[in-house]
């Protein structure tokens, strides 16, 4: 980390107000998949063309990402995030309104462009409020809003869209949205911008050739857990046979791997980020394989999901590692394209997953079809690992390799990266 530490009377609750607003992005890009059913009865379309939906948002992110990371790096931090915030809850409201598919498909765009942004600035202001040796977990505390929001914010929207209607549970990200930025505007310090950047300083990290290797990682093998997560809820009721009142259940079983997934995935890190990533890849092939085969039995099909996202949140925080360490100076830009790259395969995953499901192969097809994706990822890295150990005579990643220094509470760990 580049930022120097910022004087801040409520750290604590600064670092809480930062995580309210991962808190509900990650309830709008995920309730999505709970209420797929209950939004293409609203719109009266198959479910199948309303998981486009979740592709739209998903290139909102990819879009938004490095466009508004680049354009406003100059900006004071604490500015540009609250307009990021507003941002999040103008969308969600124009979502919560829209009527039809082409304009919720615009509305869910247009919800998706601060996404990856948000973390990226968010990122960053954590790491400045405080000392040296705690900025590794005060990124991890922006992050798990995120994990909590799987846990708690997507099975309790969801169960007030079912009851309410699904445009409730958008009103209910507006309202967290809200509560984000009044707790920003509150309790986050004001910070200079950095003068120094530029949009070529920050873009120049898109040509650096290990960004773009773990970019095409993220954006191939994390489609793997959404082919199968994007259509979740009919693979409940049409495959397992439950009734919808199981949902919120399977979502918040999903959440808890989440925050598991999250907690391991620093361990992993310390431990080997080139292995961690590819084992992740490798393991979640298999597990998706097996949801395939056992997805009719109830608690089979429960404990593969929460395995599932686990270990791609694992995938996820070592992505982000990897990314943000390449990028160099262009942190910022580093954590946001770790965001756009997921979110690609958010929409690659949900859109193949509707091909085989309307080609009349079912909902368990996606999940084969994540087995696939995950393992295109794991011959990406592979092949750039293989094609690096080739040319410096060891595998990077092993002892001696990139190291990137994360500081936790009262020492220094090295990332093998």
């Amino acid at each position: 980390m580049t930022a120097s530490p910022t004087p801040a009377r409520h750290v604590t609750l600064a670092m809480v107000a930062l995580a309210v607003g991962g808190f509900a992005i990650g309830t709008t890009e995920f309730v999505t998949m709970g209420l797929l059913p209950d939004i293409a009865d609203g719109i009266h379309e198959s479910i199948p063309t309303t998981g486009s939906i979740i592709t739209a948002y998903a290139f909102g992110v990819v879009i938004g990402a490095p466009t508004i990371v680049s354009l406003g790096a100059h900006l004071p931090k604490r500015a540009l995030l609250l307009a990021l915030a507003l941002a999040l809850a103008v969308g969600n409201s124009i979502t919560a309104v829209a009527s039809g598919f082409w304009p919720l498909m615009a509305a869910r765009f247009i919800a998706g462009l601060p996404h990856g942004a948000y973390f990226g600035v968010a990122s960053l202001i954590a790491a400045s409020l405080v000392p040296p040796e705690q900025r590794g977990r005060a990124v991890s505390s922006v992050m798990l809003g995120l994990a909590v929001a799987t846990t708690l914010g997507v099975p309790l929207s969801t169960l007030v869209g079912q009851h309410l209607g699904w445009r409730s549970a958008y009103w209910v990200v507006v309202a967290t949205a809200v509560l984000a930025l009044a707790a920003i505007a509150l309790f986050v310090p004001k910070s200079p911008g950095d003068h120094t950047a530029s949009v070529g300083r920050e873009l120049r990290a898109l040509l650096n050739r290990r960004v773009q290797i773990a970019f095409a990682t993220g954006m191939v093998g994390f489609g793997g857990m959404f082919a199968m997560y994007s259509y979740i809820a009919p693979t409940i009721t049409d495959v397992t046979g439950l009734s919808r009142s199981w949902i919120p259940w399977f979502l918040f079983v999903f959440g808890l791997g989440a925050v598991f997934g999250t907690w391991l995935g620093g361990r992993a890190a310390d431990w080997n980020v080139s292995r961690s990533i590819a084992l992740s890849l490798g393991v979640m092939a298999g597990l998706l394989a097996l949801f395939f085969a056992l997805a009719s039995f109830t608690w089979p099909a429960m404990v593969l999901v929460f395995l599932i996202e686990a270990v791609a949140s694992t995938l996820a925080i070592t992505l982000t590692v990897r990314l943000m360490h390449a990028a160099g100076d262009a942190q910022m830009i580093g954590a946001a394209l770790n965001h756009s790259s997921l979110n690609i395969a958010n929409g690659l995953g949900a859109f193949l997953g509707a091909q085989v499901v309307d080609a009349g192969f079912g909902y368990r097809a996606p999940s084969l079809v994540g087995v696939g994706l995950a393992l295109a990822g794991l011959a990406i890295f592979g092949a750039a690992l293989l094609n690096r150990s080739g040319r410096s005579g060891q595998l990077r990643g092993d002892r001696g390799g990139d190291e990137l220094q994360v500081v936790e509470v009262g020492k220094v760990e090295h990332l093998q990266v």
